[in-house]
């Protein structure tokens, strides 16, 4: 069976009839390795998925001036702009970690609903002239035994706190057996204030009762925006730069995320919910292009991977900002406010020079390669031209992914790993308040466990094949989640069941590491970009599902994680139909300029 090398010098099995295929509808015309050297290196698509440029091993000003240098390490891909400027040096890594910041306020928003709309206690209103009436009694007398209701037809007025419990209670039966025990809907509540929560936006607004499915439509319509910008974000930031819609849409995200703290409307706040979704994604996907297209060769996978180092510390860092504040005011402006200082980057960050490369604009790119150069402390050739490629990838719609046997079974596959993967990860993440215990320290935790199996996972993706590490990560995680379903309701072992569920988080975020990259790696370059597209569709359709799983606990309390433990399993269970991966040492120069060739 033929073999195909992708970006990263990996392979992987593609059918005869694709192989045709491919060549027929993707394929450019082969080169002379003269004609090869003149092409500089662009293209529009990372090994993230992400669009971002294709990279073209050819020979290079740098190797022309050092005669007899060996070629470039087999695993990487390189370019004209990686050859000039160092493919990574301290240039990479300072513009790399500054970029890696603003995933710092996406994570804070996107897990602030966990402390922002936890539950709290709560019970229909006393009257103003009862108000030093214990609680129980409260609820006893009033026949309010779902706090949403009280008993009709009593005279509270006629009472005060130094009425006698025997003659309230007498008031109490007097009026149930006059009106058969009537019930009405109560209009006011009144909520527990040292329950370690504080002001949420059940005590806010009122969400209980009949109206306490929209904490679950207000985080819906964050994660709304959240599937929206995915799948428009790398268009957008194809069209008009990454660096330009990075910080236009954290820009947007600042603004948003005040406003939120000064909102009192509940369908503004709506609103601002889904806008703040929408241009949060834009931050992340723009934020990880760019720096990815800073770099080239192996350490594309690595730098997109490392971008996720502060998302778990983030985790742990909004779990603190919650605990102390206590409020879900003061908690969104906690988590507004550093992207006041992110903004500020606009003038230390440059635009991709592979993007501006592309676009045409070989002045701008010449100053951002001399910049990097001395940075990194390379000499460059006095005479080293920069010219635009004289074709872009080509756009191909949505059909294509299912025009041969091959894209058929990676695309089926892969939306419903992405659509698994989603559901569980942000499933543990998102409903740490409904798992028992403390939520603050589960949500450290949760973020404390993830550091290791990011660290873990970029090892172990750099030495051997994808596919079947993939696939452990998501059978683990349905293990653990499976053990977690078996403790569920016993108290004694909440310790346990807190255990598993770390445990689950560990592997499902190993697991969350390698699933773009193995997704990029699989997809042929010219329509790659198409397939993570349709792919961010359907992690879209599981983040919208994701706030109404707590639900599933108010019907049978072992239903959520026996739910997550089925779906982690059937994921690990449709890895196994993806073709694996593996790294290429000892490729040629000669047959890594020819496969390279033959990609859009």
């Amino acid at each position: 069976m033929p073999k195909r090398q992708s970006a990263a010098g990996l392979t992987h099995d593609i059918p005869a009839d694709m192989e045709l295929e491919l060549e027929l509808e993707l394929e450019l015309p082969l080169l002379s390795s003269k004609d090869q050297a003149k092409i500089p290196l662009c293209a529009m698509h990372d090994t993230a998925g992400k669009p971002s440029p294709i990279t073209t091993p050819t020979q290079s000003p740098m190797a022309a001036a050092e005669p007899g240098a060996g070629p470039a390490d087999d695993e990487d891909e390189t370019d004209v702009i990686g050859d000039l400027m160092g493919h990574y040096g301290k240039w990479q890594l300072v513009m790399t970690v500054l970029l890696s910041l603003f995933q710092v306020p996406n994570t804070f928003h996107i897990s602030s609903s966990v402390y922002q709309a936890a539950n709290k206690e709560f019970w229909c209103q006393r009257p103003s002239n009862l108000q030093q009436l214990p609680v129980d009694v409260w609820r006893n007398l009033s026949g309010s035994q779902d706090n949403c209701h009280v008993l009709a037809g009593i005279d509270w007025s006629q009472l005060s706190n130094d009425t006698l419990p025997e003659q309230m209670e007498a008031a109490a039966a007097a009026a149930a057996t006059a009106d058969d025990g009537k019930l009405i809907a109560c209009n006011n509540w009144e909520y527990a204030t040292n329950d370690n929560v504080g002001n949420t936006w059940t005590s806010q607004w009122d969400l209980v009762c009949d109206k306490e499915h929209l904490k679950n439509v207000a985080e819906m319509f964050f994660l709304l925006g959240v599937a929206t910008g995915g799948i428009i974000s790398g268009y957008l930031s194809d069209k008009f730069g990454r660096k330009t819609m990075l910080f236009i849409s954290a820009i947007l995200q600042t603004i948003f995320g005040l406003w939120l703290y000064f909102c009192s409307s509940f369908e503004l706040y709506l609103t601002l919910r889904a806008l703040l979704g929408l241009v949060s994604v834009s931050v992340t996907y723009s934020g990880l292009i760019l720096a990815i297209e800073y770099v080239d060769g192996k350490w594309r996978t690595i730098a997109g991977m490392y971008n996720l180092f502060p998302l778990p510390i983030s985790y742990m860092i909004i779990s603190g900002l919650a605990y102390l504040t206590q409020d879900y005011q003061r908690l969104q402006l906690c988590i507004g406010v550093p992207g006041i200082f992110l903004c500020f980057l606009w003038f230390v960050v440059p635009e991709s020079p592979r993007w501006l490369l592309v676009k045409g604009r070989v002045e701008e790119v010449r100053r951002i390669i001399e910049a990097a150069a001395v940075f990194n402390g390379r000499q460059l050739p006095p005479d080293y031209q920069l010219t635009p490629p004289t074709q872009e990838s080509s756009s191909q719609d949505f059909t294509y992914l299912f025009r041969s046997s091959y894209l058929r079974r990676i695309s089926i596959c892969f939306l419903c790993i992405w659509f698994t993967m989603n559901l569980v990860y942000y499933g543990i993440i998102l409903n740490m308040s409904s798992f028992g215990g403390n939520v603050y320290l589960n949500s450290a935790l949760a973020g404390l466990v993830e550091i290791p199996a990011i660290a873990v996972a970029m090892y172990i993706i750099t030495k051997v094949g994808k596919k079947w590490l993939f696939c452990a990560t998501l059978l683990c995680a349905g293990v653990a989640c499976c053990c977690a379903a078996i403790t569920e309701g016993r108290e004694d072992m909440l310790w346990l069941k807190i255990t598993f569920l770390m445990m689950g988080k560990f592997t499902i975020s190993a697991g969350n590491t390698i699933m773009p990259v193995y997704t990029a790696e699989l997809y042929p370059t010219a329509i790659r970009n198409v397939g993570v597209g349709a792919c961010n569709v359907a992690a879209g359709l599981a983040l919208i599902l994701t706030p109404y799983l707590s639900l599933l606990n108010k019907i049978e309390g072992h239903l959520l994680m026996s739910l997550l433990t089925a779906w982690s399993i059937f994921g690990g269970f449709v890895v196994l139909f993806l073709p694996e991966t593996a790294v290429r040492k000892n490729a040629s120069s000669a047959t890594r300029r020819q496969n390279a060739a033959k990609q859009v």
